[in-house]
């Protein structure tokens, strides 16, 4: 009997044991779920600014440039080609960098990067668009040889122009706007640090 007792005993004080040193163990089992990651989970499509002017200006440059790199790309044989080859450049460019800019506000992928001021490639981009594409539209208005292709080319070329014009003039009221509520912001904090500075002063007791 005091055998079973003894062992009874044992494995009672075993139990005991083995509890407090899981309990003190800093390696506990958990039952929580692991979420995995989603990378994608916090890009949104902002259909605010794709109803905004900015929005749907950039969606009307980008389809136009893409129709005009298409005109250009339908022609076969020219010569002389300087005129064709500019075009086809300007258009394949513009679309290029317009198209990415569109992902990137459309994404709002910009707020990643908050401390960049993203108005500031966008305006030199269509002002920069807006030079060239006029450029190369005029250069192939007079040097073309009278086909379809070219006449389409040439007027879509002049249109999107007239559409980054208007793309640029808004983005140069933006630019100035931001840069002159930025200027006010310093100007208030300069005048409210310095009154709190003049406080200070006056409530200093004079000295004897």
């Amino acid at each position: 009997m005091r055998t079973t007792e003894e062992a009874e005993g044992f494995d009672g004080e075993a139990s005991n044991t083995s509890m407090i040193s899981g309990a003190s163990s800093p390696y506990q089992p958990t039952t929580e779920p692991v979420l995995s990651r989603n990378v994608l989970g916090g890009i949104r499509c902002d259909m605010e600014y794709l109803k905004s002017y900015f929005g749907i200006l950039k969606v009307v440059e980008v389809v136009l440039s893409l129709i005009g790199f298409i005109c250009i790309e339908t022609i076969m044989m020219c010569s002389p080609c300087g005129g064709v080859y500019f075009f086809e450049f300007v258009s394949c460019s513009c679309f290029v960098v317009t198209g990415v800019l569109l992902l990137i506000f459309c994404l709002k992928l910009h707020t990643k990067v908050p401390q960049f001021n993203w108005s500031l490639p966008d305006l030199v981009n269509t002002a920069s668009s807006t030079f060239f594409f006029f450029l190369s539209s005029l250069v192939l208005a007079f040097i073309n040889h009278k086909t379809g292709a070219e006449i389409a080319a040439v007027i879509f070329g002049f249109l999107v122009t007239g559409v980054y014009g208007v793309n640029t003039f808004l983005a140069v009221r933006r630019w100035r706007r931001g840069n002159g509520c930025q200027g006010a912001n310093q100007t208030s904090e300069y005048m409210r640090a310095r009154t709190a500075s003049r406080g200070e002063m006056e409530a200093r007791p004079e000295l004897a």
